[in-house]
């Protein structure tokens, strides 16, 4: 099956009714909740997933997919309008964003953010469309021994991009993986972990630890920094740019696409790292950096496409290799498993109308928030004005009606609130909860190919280190865990994470 054949397949499933409704619903939802401060497309997701439970699994995947692109279009323009950044990605956004907006060109700037995300998310598209495919050939020749090595190595570099110190990460990687244990053996089917209660024989439920550590979690964090925010719109005839702004947007544009394109396929990467990594680029290119922080277009044009095609490209690892490149990849792979389908190369073959549905979807979802977002800039600034204590009541009735409907009982709920405690004890320990999200979600795959990896060697542990892709793999994480314990190296993460909040 050739390239267009796919995509004739891709855009026949996004473009049903109801796969276009979901699509509408999910990029207007991801640009709301990337405007409002605080809630971002993590916590939204986690909301929202038991609504999939119901959906078929290319219609849920495509609504998830829209909240996540469509909260780096969101945050911009709380970033460039009142100097607060809706989503992480959008931090770097506030720096020469506001000041256009301060200096009267708020309309450009806000143009700018809009038709730069969407060049990098129709490139990003494509990249997926066009290299998935040898991706996922090349994952069909991985045996039990090089995943297991591959998710090592992807959550090791998760660990090291995370907030906050390298223990700290380790720490949030490893309960994440004990907790992913919790229940049943896979090959015995004794109980693990449950201390001798029923509830717990069939593990912990995912979207109970999902909403608990983020989606609550957040909520009870920003209720604090409630304040009252005033802002002018800009009116829709001021919403364009001149020929030179656009001139000078063009090549940050590509060069940010370009970045977002590849960091976006490491784990741990995508959108926040390719923004900042654009923009320190752009600076350095830049004839005249003193202008950086005091309006600079390229300082916003070269972000704004680093964040969206970095938040595209992460569906690769996710879709080819089963993989979560960040948290809300692994919720992606959560909600695969909801619906009993395995994540990995094997999509491709087995529900090819999934795999290029989701990529199709993508492009019309980002098509669609060029529609949505420069008309709707007024509606954007009075949900910004929109106290937190009126939301939050809300937000909390939907999670809790959600979590209920998952099995009809009020027990994930309880596992949510005793989350939300523990989600609220590590933000005050400055301890990032995605990490843990990750080994939750790869504790029990690498477990599953960690026994098939013995069962083959008759439980001999030099199999790991026969095979060339395994032994690179475990080197690499070994190498980088090593790297980032140097004395410079630990001072730079430091100063970076630094200057980043």
């Amino acid at each position: 099956m050739n390239f267009f054949s796919n995509l004739e397949i891709g855009f026949a499933t996004a473009l049903s009714l109801n796969n276009l409704s979901f699509c509408f619903v999910g990029v207007l939802v991801g640009t709301a909740i990337g405007i409002l401060p605080g809630l971002g497309p993590l916590a939204t997701i986690a909301m929202l997933l038991p609504l999939t439970y119901s959906l078929e699994p290319v219609t849920g995947l495509i609504m998830i997919a829209g909240i996540y692109y469509g909260a780096q279009y969101g945050g911009s323009t709380t970033a460039i309008l009142v100097n607060l950044p809706g989503e992480s990605s959008s931090i770097v956004s506030c720096l020469d964003g506001y000041q256009m907006a301060r200096n009267g060109r708020a309309g450009a700037a806000l143009a700018i953010a809009a038709l730069g995300s969407f060049f990098a998310g129709t490139v990003a598209t494509i990249l997926i469309a066009a290299f998935s495919p040898a991706l996922a050939e090349v994952a069909f020749l991985f045996g039990p021994v090089e995943y297991f090595a591959m998710m090592v190595l992807g959550l090791t570099a998760a660990t090291l991009l995370a907030h906050g110190s390298f223990i700290k990460g380790v720490a949030m990687v490893l309960t994440g993986l004990i907790l992913g244990l919790v229940g049943a053996d896979v090959n015995s089917g004794t109980y693990r972990f449950t201390f001798g209660s029923f509830s717990l024989t069939e593990g912990i439920e995912f979207v109970a630890v999902a909403m608990g550590l983020f989606a609550f979690t957040d909520i009870l964090t920003n209720i604090r920094g409630d304040t009252a925010r005033e802002v002018e719109a800009p009116t829709f005839s001021n919403l364009w740019m001149t020929g030179r702004e656009a001139r000078q947007a063009a090549f940050p544009v590509m060069r940010g696409t370009a970045i977002g394109s590849l960091l976006g396929l490491l784990p741990g990467g995508g959108a926040m790292i390719s923004s900042f990594a654009s923009y320190a680029i752009e600076k350095r290119l830049s004839k005249t950096p003193e202008e950086f922080g005091h309006g600079a277009i390229a300082g916003l044009a070269g972000p704004e496409s680093a964040n969206n095609a970095g938040a595209q490209t992460s569906f690769i690892p996710m879709l080819t290799l089963g993989i979560p490149s960040n948290g809300v990849m692994a919720l992606m792979i959560g909600a695969l498993m909801v619906h009993n389908i395995a994540p990995g190369p094997y999509v491709m073959v087995s529900n090819p109308e999934i795999f290029w549905g989701l990529i199709a979807s993508m492009w019309i979802g980002n098509a669609m928030l060029v529609v949505l977002n420069l008309p709707l800039i007024p509606l954007w600034v009075r949900l910004i004005q929109v106290h937190y204590w009126i939301l939050f009541p809300i937000i909390l009735t939907v999670c809790c009606v959600g979590l209920y409907s998952i099995s009809n009982r009020v027990l994930p709920i309880y596992f949510a609130a005793g989350f939300t405690l523990v989600g609220c004890l590590f933000w005050r320990m400055r301890a990032e909860a995605a990490p843990l999200l990750l080994g939750f979600i790869l504790g029990p795959l690498m477990e599953e190919h960690f026994r098939r990896a013995l069962l083959l060697s008759d439980g001999d542990m030099a199999i790991f280190y026969q095979s060339p892709l395994s032994i690179s793999m475990l080197g690499i994480a070994a190498a980088m865990c090593l790297v980032v314990l140097l004395p410079q190296i630990r001072r730079g993460r430091s100063a970076a994470f630094t200057e980043e909040t």
